[in-house]
């Protein structure tokens, strides 16, 4: 658990001090900064969760989702209790990090601050920050290993007990 709880607090951490450095930086500046030819510093609020879905949900939005967010990073952190599998206990920080790196926003700014801008040939991914993609790199990590991983280890655990589909 220890490591899964460290990850998190590293990952609210990094989000936390980014979003401020950036924001900063783009109040000095201005709304928009090219950085390579696909790649900007933006300065966008999303008052809905990833990819700006929910945005409608008015003033108690940032209440609705922050309640449920909370309520995920509770369930995870259930889940990482038990876990000892390290890169499981990394997975899940990470999903908890960035949970509640942007209910610190919604809560403390009404809204969740996004910088990173993608673009390629006039398309943008729409804009997100360190804790969304803590969010989607720690649920593609959860996805792989119960994929893949879990797959190998039931094989090895079946190879070992003589129960391999193989075998009478």
């Amino acid at each position: 658990m220890f490591k899964g709880l460290m990850t998190a607090v590293a990952a609210v951490i990094l989000d936390q001090a980014t979003k401020a450095v950036v924001f900063g930086y783009l109040a000095d500046t201005q709304p928009v900064v090219a950085v390579t030819p696909f790649f900007n510093l933006v300065s966008a609020w999303n008052t809905g969760v990833s990819f700006s879905m929910f945005n409608n949900l008015g003033g108690d939005g940032v209440y609705i989702l922050s309640a449920f967010s909370l309520l995920v990073v509770g369930f995870l952190l259930y889940w990482l209790k038990d876990e000892e599998a390290t890169l499981m206990q990394v997975s899940l920080g990470l999903v908890i990090g960035g949970a509640i790196g942007n209910v610190i926003d919604r809560l403390r700014l009404g809204a969740v601050f996004d910088f990173l801008d993608v673009h390629c040939g006039g398309y943008h991914w729409p804009a997100f920050n360190l804790a969304d993609s803590f969010i989607c790199i720690g649920a593609v990590m959860i996805v792989c290993d119960g994929v893949f991983l879990n797959r190998r280890k039931n094989a090895a655990a079946e190879k070992k007990n003589g129960t391999d589909k193989g075998e009478k």
